[in-house]
């Protein structure tokens, strides 16, 4: 049995990234759940690829973090994530209102958990990353 056209429209969607002001991002719900897409600027490029992944909580790099393209390179300057806290599932605060936490992410006021630029639980009580969903 195949979704119904409905079913299959409310859990997808089609983006212009184009129009992600750099350092900004956009928040989009796909089937009733939240994303976060961001257009990192250089610098927060730069700080996720340069973190020591070692001493993450739950390591993994920025590089590992970015969905290949169909020719084979990964867009750095664009992260889509899931837009629910780990934790708990509430949805973090980031650049769009204003606080990015202590590792210029997101981060969830709820109970204290610090995301980076590139999604990865670096402080609180979330036990792992923002997952990156197939696009």
């Amino acid at each position: 049995m195949n979704a119904a056209g409905d079913t299959k429209a409310a859990s997808s969607l089609e983006v212009d990234i184009s129009k992600i002001p750099m350092g900004g991002e956009i928040r989009v719900l796909i089937g009733g759940k939240p994303f976060f897409l961001r257009h990192r600027t250089p610098e927060e490029v730069a700080a996720a690829v340069n973190t020591d992944v070692a001493k993450l909580p739950d390591p993994e790099s920025d590089e590992d973090r970015l969905v290949q393209l169909p020719d084979g390179t990964r867009n750095a300057a664009i992260l889509i994530t899931s837009g629910a806290c780990t934790h708990l599932g509430c949805v973090p605060v980031g650049p769009a209102q204003g606080s990015v936490g202590d590792y210029g992410g997101w981060y969830c006021p709820c109970h204290g958990s610090h995301y980076d630029t590139s999604g990865r639980i670096r402080k609180g009580p979330a036990p792992s990353n923002l997952p990156v969903p197939d696009y």
